[in-house]
């Protein structure tokens, strides 16, 4: 392979995805990891949970400001420049995060961080895919998936056992050597092709980079605190609403009819790709959405603290590491559709298990569960990377990763919100219909209150324990009208893994390219 300046190089091209694996690998990490520290961080800025919010959704912002914009700043300076540029970006931004003192100052610094992220994960995907022959993809895209499938899922275990253990500004830190020796190896080891170095008078498309940020911005702000607001019962959020639609629609316009845009959208014309992307929203939704809502059961209804609820979630990882294994073994033999079909039927199985969750549970009936939807994960995101850009050419695919990470991105931000929205909503409709059961008609009720006042009464006068004993009642009608509420939304991410199996099968397989080629 040919460096910058006209060398050959006899790195194997394995060993050439370290560093790309390593900066890929920070930033998914550093989407969920910090999930389980909220309240360690909310507590030292003081300020309350709902606030602490910023700190996830700030960067998701900021990264999803960049990745579209990839394309542009690799003709601008270079794409091995600016993936450097990148992670040198990130790294520093992760110290400042790492000793901010208040909120104000760490959403800045998550931004920065967002700012130097968003373009490692689509990048990565871009050189990974490159280095490789179409027909050895398969094995690339697995490699990869130990960055896609594996980083957000042990993401809360990591986050929890530093958190725990030492204190929540180490989850930032720990990024600082990784970077310094990321940007280490990129210098040694990575090249541009000719397409991918600095080019000549090139122009930026500033009024689509406007209306992305404020398109993205005030999407955020919507799904993020939209639930809080009652949605569209708030003037505000409809005409937040309103702007994101607006700006989202004037960013299109722009991006097909401008020469030099941000983005080519002529990449949708590629089947293959608009399916694949497609797909793999919804599963970054389904994905993110279970990492969001399983730590929040784990820790609100069943009592375990961070760390306990990260090492309940890892026989996640368990499932993906060794289903990226085989995939990268003998995966290549396999009909990639067919992975992906397993891997979605597998998805939608862990979701009707956790459909059957009680408050009564031991820690194996989350593992296994867990285990399932890892295995089910890596079998159908990995595949369907490579289904969705194996008839792509070299010179698309920095543009294709970019927009697709950036809808996969928007995938997950709504999935997120959806459940967030649904386990709220659906409590409140458990509870309506659990507390008509309380009253003085229902003879269970009244056996149940009779034994528990009978029970402060040891301690307490008769009053003060017939009032303990409808507060233990009312509290125990609030767990159970939340645990119907986590039952339903893991229904309703089961479901949406099954209707999404139709789109795989309008991809076209390898074997078909290679026929035709």
């Amino acid at each position: 392979m040919a460096t910058e300046a006209g060398e050959k190089t006899t790195y194997n091209m394995w060993v050439m995805c370290i560093p790309v694996m390593l900066s890929a690998f920070m930033f998914v990490l550093d989407e969920t990891i910090a999930n389980v520290a909220l309240p360690y961080m909310a507590g030292s800025f003081s300020v309350s949970r709902q606030e602490s919010t910023w700190i996830l959704t700030s960067y998701l912002i900021a990264s999803g400001v960049v990745i579209p914009s990839v394309d542009f700043f690799c003709k601008l300076i270079g794409r091995k420049n600016f993936f450097i540029l990148s992670i040198i970006i990130f790294t520093m931004s992760s110290f400042l995060c790492g000793i901010a003192q208040s909120l104000p100052m760490m959403v800045i610094t998550r931004i920065l961080q967002g700012f130097g992220g968003g373009a490692l994960l689509p990048l990565g995907q871009a050189i990974t895919l490159e280095m490789f022959p179409v027909e050895r993809r398969a094995q690339s895209m697995a490699m990869f998936g130990l960055v896609v499938v594996i980083a957000p899922i042990i993401g809360p275990v990591l986050g929890g056992w530093i958190t725990t253990n030492w204190s929540w500004p180490f989850i930032f830190f720990i990024n600082i050597p990784i970077g310094i020796l990321a940007v280490h190896l990129s210098k040694k080891l990575l090249y541009d092709p000719p397409y991918a170095q600095k080019q000549e008078n090139v122009r930026i498309d500033g009024a689509g980079f406007f209306m992305l940020i404020g398109w993205l911005t005030c999407m955020q702000i919507v799904l993020d605190k939209g639930n809080d607001a009652d949605w569209f019962g708030s003037t505000w959020v409809c005409w937040m609403t309103f702007f994101a639609i607006l700006f989202a629609v004037i960013f299109f316009i722009i991006q097909k009819k401008k020469k030099d845009s941000l983005i080519d959208l002529k990449v949708f014309k590629d089947m293959n790709f608009s399916l694949g992307t497609l797909a793999q929203v919804v599963m970054q939704g389904v994905l993110l959405a279970s990492l969001a809502i399983l730590p929040q059961f784990l820790q609100g209804l069943m009592g375990y603290d961070a760390f306990l609820s990260g090492l309940a979630m890892m026989p996640r990882g368990v499932g993906a590491l060794s289903t990226v294994i085989f995939i990268g073994t003998i995966g290549s033999k396999i009909n990639n559709k067919v992975l992906v079909v397993a891997g979605l039927t597998l998805l939608s199985i862990s979701g009707f298990m956790l459909c059957e969750l009680n408050l009564q549970i031991a820690t194996i009936n989350i593992a296994i569960p867990n285990f399932i939807m890892g295995v089910g994960m890596a079998m159908s995101m990995i595949p369907i990377i490579t289904l969705s850009t194996m008839t792509l050419k070299n010179e698309q695919m920095t543009n294709a990763s970019g927009v697709q990470n950036l809808l996969k991105n928007l995938g997950g931000a709504i999935g997120t919100s959806i459940v967030t929205t649904l386990i709220s909503r659906k409590a409140q409709a458990h509870q309506s219909f659990l507390v008509d059961n309380m009253t003085n008609l229902n003879d269970n009720f009244l056996e149940r209150l009779g034994a528990y006042t009978g029970n402060f009464a040891q301690g307490l006068d008769i009053n003060s324990a017939h009032y303990m004993a409808e507060k233990l009642l009312y509290n125990q009608m609030l767990q159970q009208a939340n645990m119907g509420a986590f039952r339903d939304t893991f229904e309703v991410c089961a479901i949406a893994c099954i209707v999404i199996i139709p789109l795989v099968l309008f991809v076209k397989g390898i074997e078909k390219k290679e026929k035709n080629g």
